[in-house]
């Protein structure tokens, strides 16, 4: 089976600064090879060309414009590229003939699934049709669109009546991810919601939410714990950092790696320096790795804090690697993240880590292995000194958080997301040759 199933993948998440897509993409594209399976992915860029990853991985690249808001670095494949013969997209799906198409979409690609499902790519054949979902719709919605309970209502709608309808499978890499898939189709997380309109959209795309828990599945990602190490830590290294960035060499470096933007919670960070600035005991300096739509409004606050926040811009991941293992504490502001690759690579680095205690980071973090606490200033204030001052269990935590970022290297991750995809493949041809 792992030699026969042909996948193709597509995102319109993927480019050359995207963080945690980027690397769980290019794992899997590596992974290919080893395993010996067919793994092409398909992503936007800025003309059609495609990049050979040894024998077994592709990637093609769509010629697509820059997204017109939100984040303009990033490019969109939109429904005009899959939707007529001889769009890129047929083209590309045609020539690989995949048993398995995964999308990493909420908005412009999740069409095409309805579309081979409606019959209406028949060359194509009948692939098992796979979502994966890596992020909270109702999080990206409300950070920038509308918030509340009309935001949150309009997002389970648009799941659970629309995008969910059009495919096999599902895969999430969280359980809190996984959380909003259930309550946009589960009936219980929809008391007042229309039993026969909900129906009459997943009988539309030739579909049926029943079973639909059996069909999700939880694959997390993983760290490639080669490249993030304590081995990094050296005090070259660090003296070189504080003197790039002028800061002090007795100071006590934070640091945090996130996209700059509203969903990612990042008005904490000033608020938590505030605080931190008054300190009379320690000279707290945060620096940012990471760029995004916030950016103008952090590097204002930063000026105000004359200092005590630093924005370096978009790290590679061998630079950033060096930043994790010579901080002496890394913070992470989402109480809503997704998953969070920052805060592993952070853990295998030998970083202490100060993290929410709530959303996907809970996969892997708990209080033997991080200092967890509520999304405030004044909280994340007082465990980042607590992380500091309190040295034996500073020493254990971080050592746990070393073990758990072992348990959950990238290799690992593959090996379980390989697996996943061979049983839900199996289970999909026997209902097929059954149906």
């Amino acid at each position: 089976m792992s030699k026969v199933l042909r996948s193709v993948h597509l995102t319109n998440y993927y480019h050359e600064i995207s963080g945690g897509v980027k690397s769980n993409y290019d794992n899997l594209l590596l992974a290919a090879n080893e395993y010996e399976r067919y793994v092409s992915l398909i992503v936007p860029g800025e003309e059609n060309h495609v990049k050979r990853v040894g024998d077994y991985g592709k990637i093609y690249f769509v010629k697509a414009q820059r997204a017109p808001f939100f984040d303009r670095r990033y490019r969109l494949m939109l429904p005009f590229h899959y939707l007529k013969d001889g769009s890129p997209i047929r083209e590309i799906l045609l020539e690989e003939k995949p048993q398995m198409i995964e999308i990493y979409d909420n908005y412009s690609l999740t069409l095409m699934a309805g579309m081979i499902r409606k019959g209406y790519f028949k060359k194509l054949g009948r692939p098992m049709l796979v979502y994966f979902t890596g992020e909270r719709f109702d999080t990206i919605f409300n950070s920038f669109v509308l918030n509340g309970r009309l935001g949150t209502w309009f997002s389970r709608r648009l799941m659970g009546n629309y995008n969910l309808a059009m495919f096999d499978y599902f895969i999430a890499n969280s359980p809190f991810v996984a959380e909003e898939l259930f309550e946009s189709v589960m009936p219980e997380f929809n008391p007042g919601r229309s039993k026969t309109f909900f129906n009459f959209c997943w009988s539309f795309f030739n579909s049926s939410a029943d079973n639909f828990k059996e069909r999700v599945a939880i694959c997390p990602r993983g760290v490639n714990t080669v490249q993030f190490s304590p081995s990094r830590r050296s005090e070259s290294l660090r003296a070189e950092i504080l003197k790039q960035h002028k800061i002090p060499t007795d100071a006590i470096v934070l640091l945090s790696s996130t996209r700059i933007s509203p969903e990612k919670n990042i008005e904490l960070l000033p608020r938590i320096m505030q605080i931190l600035s008054n300190d009379a005991d320690h000279d707290f300096r945060l620096l940012v790795a990471g760029a995004g739509p916030k950016q103008e409004w952090l590097e204002l606050q930063a000026r105000k804090l004359q200092g005590k926040i630093v924005l370096v811009g978009h790290l590679n991941k061998e630079t950033l690697a060096n930043y994790y293992a010579n901080a002496d504490v890394f913070i992470h502001p989402n109480p809503r993240e997704p998953f969070g690759n920052v805060v592993l690579e952070a853990m295998a680095s030998g970083c202490a880590v100060v993290a929410p205690n709530s959303g996907g980071v809970l996969s892997y973090a708990n209080k033997l292995n991080a200092w967890l606490v509520n999304p405030t200033a004044e909280d994340f204030a007082l465990a980042i000194k607590d992380a500091v001052e309190n040295r034996r269990l500073r020493e254990v935590r971080i050592q746990n958080a070393i073990e758990t970022a072992l348990e959950n290297s990238k290799e690992n991750a593959i090996r379980r997301l390989f697996e996943t995809y061979d049983r839900i493949y199996e289970e999909f041809s026997r209902l097929r040759s059954t149906g």
